[in-house]
């Protein structure tokens, strides 16, 4: 498949990362022209429009990381809501797609509610975010104030908390240890199933206890 940006087609090869130089209205032409569709990702930085298109492997690890952390709270019996996909944004700032995001301490802020105004409702209290293709830049949570976030890169996950206007790698504030637990569910998921890897992450929970 070729690249292809025109006002009627926006098509990217599995894998591909374009970096457009734009401004906010130019985002959100492109926005309204990809409607619906989760496939390419889209983010807006100050004076530049990025595109993504996600391998397989991405959306297997954002979803297992997803299913990952709802065990987690569960097993804490916390109260949450989650969102995928969601586009968080700042006009004239900011515009991104993280993979998942939780709302944890402030739950009750978007309980029923159809959009999020992210000028004015808190943010998310976790956010995950999967990088096979160098797209992902943990500064661009930095005008949301995300609290935490998970960024799986090469297999690995670093827990990044906001330190007052920076990101430190640090342990979730949620799940010590957790970076260990995804090692373990990464592996037992690419030798055998996802299913197997959260039946794991479910004993061990209940061994915990």
């Amino acid at each position: 498949m070729d690249t292809v940006i025109t006002p009627e087609r926006i098509e990217l090869p599995p894998g591909a990362v374009l970096k457009l130089l734009g401004d906010w209205q130019d985002y959100q032409a492109l926005s309204q022209q990809l409607g619906d569709r989760a496939i390419p990702r889209i983010k807006y930085r100050s004076g530049e429009i990025l595109l993504m298109a996600p391998l397989p492997e991405h959306g297997r690890d954002a979803s297992l990381l997803g299913l990952i952390a709802a065990t987690l709270l569960d097993h804490l019996n916390r109260t949450y809501d989650s969102f995928t996909p969601i586009t968080m944004s700042l006009p004239q700032v900011s515009g991104i797609e993280p993979d998942y995001c939780f709302y944890v301490e402030n739950w009750r802020s978007v309980v029923g509610k159809r959009r999020i105004d992210w000028q004015n409702d808190p943010p998310p209290d976790l956010v995950i975010e999967v990088d096979v293709t160098s797209y992902t830049d943990i500064n661009d949570y930095l005008p949301y104030k995300v609290p935490e976030v998970w960024l799986l890169k090469n297999k690995q996950l670093l827990v990044h908390t906001l330190l007052l206007e920076n990101y430190v790698i640090a342990e979730s504030r949620y799940f010590p240890n957790v970076s260990e637990i995804v090692r373990q569910c990464l592996q037992i998921a690419e030798d055998q199933t996802t299913s197997q890897a959260l039946r794991w992450l479910r004993n061990f929970l209940r061994g915990c206890n």
